[in-house]
């Protein structure tokens, strides 16, 4: 049996000012076939990385394509799209007669002139192999679930999870599909249903905790192969843009109609119930300096990198130092510049550096400041559920009492190798400040006494219904009262 596995993935927030090319995916993800490591997956690979670990056991030959993905961030540049895209087709049409396609997507990416990137990849991949060839595709729960890509593909599976911890999981679960169906096992179908929604679905607490345990139960009931819980990714202006639900059954396409129906339903009655408890600058700090029964992290998630925010907005660091806090630690700020500047003057320096606040208005003023670097370290890498990411070259710095990380791979922080990578210790912190939405709490829920959620004066500040769409299907809640959730597919 002949697999073929390749991954292009980003996810685009059509309101970021920071456009993606090329770099942005060589900083972060360009891997050629045989250059993939061996230790452990990526993230977006997972489906490669699942397949290689049944080959030796079941005698697959797994044919690597290339592994393209970026940190979240503006539009892709059509040209670099069309590039990594061309190079990805072109080795799959080398390799034909193949039995099976697993793509490793993310479902959310946009590129000049391509709303929907993966329907794109989908298409072009159906004409290449043809009918008859399975084509499994592995999406994160913040994609577009399109009509064009349940229509090219056979299978395609979210992770369940946000924060995202099922990477891994969820890939296996898609291979096995995939060799099943290869196999004559079984024959998957879809069913699409649009709830016509937007919002944030925290899978960790209620009412969404509930919910994806019950759709897991469902997935165990005879013939049903999988089913998927598409969030949706509110940070794209794009037709197809919100929840929907999928559900892939083995032949039995009214019985996975009416499931998906069924579910879609239970989704769009949770509507206006989910997690909402950002609190104001001040109000978030002032709950912070107050907690006295533990550690506290502090998250901004409106200066997201992996919601396509700069990641360099200084507001809430400016008044931890304003206010003359003590034993806290920020981090990661995107300032490649500053971290340079940090290398040149050496580990013990102290010299006067301006760092932050490079990106635009809402990356907030620079921070200048006599600064100590405490430590320094290339090449740096963070963990999250299973997977690694890279920091790039990070440096650490004391800038009043607040001990800062500042890198130069724009990312989230996802672990606590960031700050402890340049010799900052987070459980010796009171306050911790990180650069995340809510993935963070896969590493850093465990080690937090306290929780707060500060919306600060970054990139993604605004609710859902702010933000100026001019292309999203309508109607949608909650930009419309009166929606019409039906089935799509």
């Amino acid at each position: 049996m002949r697999l073929f596995a390749a991954t292009i993935a980003t996810e685009t927030n059509t309101f970021s000012p920071l456009p993606s090319g090329i770099n942005a995916f060589m900083e972060t993800g360009f891997i050629r076939p045989g250059e993939y490591p061996k230790d452990a997956p990526l993230g977006y690979d997972a489906p490669l990385w699942a397949a290689r670990q049944r080959a030796a056991v079941e005698g697959l030959t797994i044919i690597e394509g290339s592994c393209f993905f970026a940190e979240p961030a503006g539009v892709t540049n059509r040209r670099d799209y069309e590039f990594m895209r061309d190079e990805i087709l072109g080795q799959l049409e080398a390799a034909l007669p193949i039995d099976g396609v697993l793509l490793g997507l993310h479902g959310a990416m946009v590129a000049f002139d391509y709303d929907d990137v993966e329907g794109d990849i989908i298409e072009r991949v159906r004409a290449l192999v043809g009918p008859k060839c399975v084509i499994g595709v592995e999406l994160d729960p913040h994609c577009h679930l399109t009509v064009k890509r349940v229509t090219y593909a056979d299978v395609i599976v979210l992770y369940k999870e946000y924060p995202h911890t099922d990477i891994v999981e969820c890939g296996e679960h898609l291979v096995d599909i995939v060799l099943k169906a290869i196999r004559g096992q079984v024959k998957p179908v879809m069913s699409l249903f649009d709830c016509q929604q937007l919002d944030w679905y925290p899978t960790a607490l209620p009412p969404m905790r509930d919910f994806v345990d019950w759709v897991k139960a469902l997935e165990r009931e005879e013939g049903v192969l999988s089913i998927s819980i598409g969030h949706g990714f509110p940070l794209a202006d794009v037709p197809e843009m919100g929840g929907r639900v999928l559900v892939v059954m083995d032949k039995d396409k009214a019985k996975g109609d009416a499931l998906a129906t069924k579910i879609g339903k239970e989704f769009t009655s949770m509507r206006g119930k989910h997690w909402k408890h950002h609190i104001s600058l001040d109000d978030g700090i002032a709950s912070a300096l107050e907690f006295n029964e533990g550690r506290v992290v502090i998250a901004d998630p409106a200066d997201n990198a992996g919601g396509g925010a700069p990641s360099d907005n200084t507001t809430i660091l400016r008044r931890l130092m304003e206010l003359q806090v003590e034993d806290a630690a920020v981090g990661p700020i995107w300032d490649p510049i500053a971290v340079r500047l940090c290398f040149d003057a050496g580990l013990g320096a102290e010299f006067p550096l301006r760092f932050g606040g490079k990106t635009g208005p809402c990356s907030g003023t620079p921070i200048d400041a006599t600064a100590t670097v405490i430590g320094l370290k290339r090449d740096c890498l963070q963990n999250f559920s299973g997977t690694q990411g890279p920091l790039g070259d990070c440096a650490a710095v004391r800038a009043g009492g607040v001990e800062v990380v500042l890198n130069t791979t724009r990312t989230q922080g996802l672990g606590l190798e960031v700050f402890r990578n340049v010799g900052v210790d987070p459980l010796a912190k009171k306050i911790l400040v990180v650069k995340s939405a809510l993935h963070f709490m896969a590493e850093y829920g465990p080690i937090a006494d306290k929780a707060i959620f500060i919306r600060s004066d970054g990139l993604n500040n605004r609710p859902i219904s702010e933000y100026p769409y001019t292309r999203v299907n309508r109607p949608i809640w909650p930009l419309d009262t009166e929606t019409s959730p039906r089935l799509l597919v």
